[in-house]
This record gives structure tokens, sequence and C-alpha cells, in this order.
């Protein structure tokens, strides 16, 4: 049974069914919200296996979900850009009046990654961004609209396997520190892109950190606009493969146009998420607590909750599109996760029961149960292993 303050409860239900796979793939923070601007449709992939990564002729199904029919599951593209951790970079186009969500997709014959922007209301795929001599992917959307970051998702896969796409074609390999690669921007509407920040740039920063050891083969993860789009935060790391040398995990914001980049000496781990109404300030998890790091001041300013509330704050963290509420994802037991949703007006919370989801907790095969908030604060959708062996996607209604 759920666990709760008394304050609200959640009531929680299995949306999707087996034997195919359900999932949405990644967590539901910086503006990642699976459902449509009116409500009517969730985006997910459908999979037909998990038990290996996608290799380049090995498509998942992207289907909406329809809340407004029973929630039926529609097939309307498929795509070959994808893995079973952050999936393929769902992400709506944040101008409400459009009908479009982005995925990513390879071509079959290059192996080239590049973005999709698919038209709901034509069933066509409106635009597709390709950069012939620097194929990259979606790794984040501004969330008024715009922009869209990228990332080499070959690179990654060379470099973390979990995080990337495999076999697809990377043009940096055998160097470690390219130019040409590392943070790209990209105008929606026009297409045109640049590179906001190069792993060159970031090896000169990070390299007086590592007491004279050599930068390794950098690659970067998460890329996440605040909620006024003019601050990102990410991750540069090296050294995860195996490979030898120091190993590199450092958090780092830059404007979206390259300037101010600033390596933070604060590090907030799980999968931090902005902040509501303060364009400067991360959430995430510091020695056991949820916590509000500042960017500027580069220290923490504020705590969320408790750990007998929030009780492995290290997961992953998503905050409703309001501002009110946090909710949490974490393991639990060796292979069970629950979810803490914490109203932040008046400390009231709820806890999810527990759900297993091995054999899939580490190593490349791995799908993070992130918590993915609907529009208006009220739903929270998860995935979650079912008795048939399947992933499933699996409703939260909070009842106030």
């Amino acid at each position: 049974m759920p666990q709760d303050s008394g304050h609200f409860s959640l009531d929680i239900r299995q949306l999707t069914f087996g034997p195919d796979n359900h999932f949405f793939g990644y967590i539901g923070h910086a503006g990642t919200i699976p459902w449509s601007h009116d409500g009517r449709y969730i985006v997910a992939l459908r999979t037909a296996f998990q038990d290996h990564m996608p290799e380049p002729g090995e498509p998942a199904d992207v289907v909406l979900i329809d809340a407004q029919n029973d929630y039926a599951v529609q097939k309307v593209d498929e795509t070959c850009g994808w893995n079973p951790q952050q999936g393929t970079m769902f992400y709506w186009n944040p101008d409400p009046a459009t009908s479009q969500f982005f995925f990513n997709d390879r071509d079959p014959v290059t192996g080239k990654v590049f973005t999709v922007l698919y038209d709901v209301g034509t069933g066509t795929r409106s635009w597709e961004y390709r950069y012939e001599s620097t194929p990259f992917g979606n790794s984040g959307v501004a969330q008024g609209g715009g922009w869209f970051c990228g990332l080499n998702y070959a690179r990654m896969a060379r470099l973390r396997r979990v995080t990337g796409y495999v076999g697809t074609w990377d043009w940096t390999e055998g160097v470690d520190h390219p130019q040409d690669d590392g943070i790209f921007r990209v105008n929606i509407d026009s297409g045109e892109m640049e590179v906001v920040v190069s792993f060159a740039a970031l090896a000169e920063v990070i390299a007086p950190t590592l007491g004279g050891e050599r930068v390794g083969a950098l690659f970067i993860n998460h890329t996440l606009w605040n909620r006024d789009d003019d601050r990102l935060y990410f991750y540069a790391r090296a050294g995860w493969d195996g490979s030898p040398g120091p190993k590199v995990n450092q958090p780092f914001t830059v404007d979206p146009d390259g300037d101010n980049l600033t390596l933070q000496p604060g590090f907030v781990g799980g999968h931090p998420e902005w902040e509501e109404g303060d364009r400067q300030r991360m959430i995430g998890h510091h020695e056991g607590h949820l916590v509000v790091y500042d960017t500027n001041a580069q220290q923490i300013v504020d705590h969320i909750a408790t750990p007998d509330i929030i009780r492995n704050p290290s997961g992953d963290t998503a905050l409703s599109p309001d501002g009110r509420w946090t909710v949490t994802g974490y393991g639990i037991g060796g292979g069970d996760n629950e979810w803490a949703v914490y109203r932040r007006t008046d400390g009231a919370w709820a806890r999810t029961p527990r759900y297993d989801q091995r054999p899939y907790v580490k190593g490349d095969l791995r799908s993070d149960p992130a918590p993915l908030w609907n529009r208006d604060g009220t739903q929270i959708l998860f995935p979650s292993m079912t008795a048939d062996g399947s992933r499933q996607l699996h409703l939260v209604d909070i009842v106030e």
C-alpha cells in the first residue's frame, strides 16, 4: 500500500500491457513532458525486446497513447536511434500552437544520427535535422521553444555504451578533444546549427583540476535548459569506459550562445533538475539530502524534504511544471524502486509501493524508472517491470 502523511493520496494503475515493452525513456526534468499540449496523447516507445542493446537494424515503434480513448496505443512511426536508458529523447515542441514532437533516428545506410520533428496533425515528419559532416541527435529542447541542443550519440556509445546509439557513425573516433564536437545548438525554425562549447575548450578548463594528469577522451551527458532558457547545465565526463587515466565527472554551466562557460565546483548528483522561478538554481542530491544548489554562488542554499521522506534522493527527481511538487524515483532493496511525491507548499508527502525493476537495474541494458509529470501537475508517469517480464508504463493520479 502507498505510504503518506495524510494530506493527499496516490492512485496508481498500469497503463500499457505486454507482450511488447512500452516506455518513455528519459527523466521528466527540464521540460521533458510525455503529454501533448492538449493532454490527449502520451508519446512513448514500443519495443519487442529489452535483452540487448539495439543494433542498427532493430527499430523501436514510436507510439501515441490516446488518453481520450481508454489509452489506446497507435504506432505512428519508428526509429533506429534509441537505447533502453534514454529512449530516443522525446520532446514535444514547446510551441503550443503545434502538435509536433522530436525524436532521434539514424540513417539505415550511412549510420548517421539525426533528429526528427514529427507532426501529429499531418501524420508526417515535418523536418529532419541532418548534418552530414557532424551528425548528432537532440539532447534537450529549450523549455520556451525555438532551439534544441545536440550531442554525438555515436561518441557516447563508444565512451559510455549505455548512453549512446551502438553502431552509428562517429567522425571523432581517435580524437580525444575535438574542436568540431561538443554541445551543438540548433535553431528549430531554420535548422541552422553551431557548436556552443567544444571538447577542446572543455579539456582546457578541466586540465588544471587533474594535478598534471592528462584529460582522457571526453563525452557529455544531460544538456539541461533552465526555465528561462538562458543557461545550460551539463556534465563533461571521461574514463567511464575503463580506459587509463583519471575519471572525470565535472559539472558545468554555460549560456546557450557559448558565453560564460563555468566549471561548477559543487557537485549535485542523481539527475539534477532546474528550480522553478530562479534561473540559476539546481535541484539535486548531496550527502543523502535533496538540495538546492546555486550555480552563481556555487554553494548549497536550501534543502527539500528530509531523508526520512525521500529515502534515496540520489535517484531521479522531477519538478512539476508549476514548481509545487517534486517526485523522486530511487532504487531500494536491491532491485525495487519507489517514488516519493512531495508537496513543497506544506511539506505533505506520499510514497508509492515498491515496484520490481529486475534484472535491468545496472549495466548497458538498464532503463531508469524515471518519473514524468503531466502538464498541470496532477499525474505522474513511470515505467516498471510487470508479471509477464515486460516493461510497462504506470500512471499515478495525485488525489488531493
